[in-house]
């Protein structure tokens, strides 16, 4: 695969609220998820009860993310597409601190 085709490779940001989860059920459920080959990123915060996930729905379907994550009682608050070097930009720090000093 080329640079570019990487960079242009499409992914899926699903933003969830939780009924059902803890740290520990956090925890463990964002390791099992990290290990899937189609998961860029995941975040699951079991006291604030949200989370998101990016991942590549040519590897992993989205109605399997959504059953890996059913005990949870997951509730899909946004949907977004993104590329993979939009995904790369977002992780830069100086992003974080330039939009703090933006605003």
């Amino acid at each position: 695969m080329t640079t570019e085709r990487v960079f242009n490779k499409k992914l899926t940001r699903l933003n969830f609220k939780f009924g059902n989860i803890d740290w520990e059920k956090a925890t463990i459920k964002q390791y099992e998820l990290e290990k899937e080959l189609g998961v860029w990123r995941i975040f699951l915060n079991g006291y604030a009860k949200n989370g998101f996930v990016i991942f590549d729905e040519e590897l992993i379907p989205k109605e399997k993310l959504l059953e890996a994550l059913k005990e949870l009682e997951p509730e899909i608050t946004a949907i977004k597409r993104l590329t993979v070097e939009e995904l790369i930009e977002s992780s830069y720090s100086w992003n974080n601190i330039l939009g703090k000093m933006e605003s």
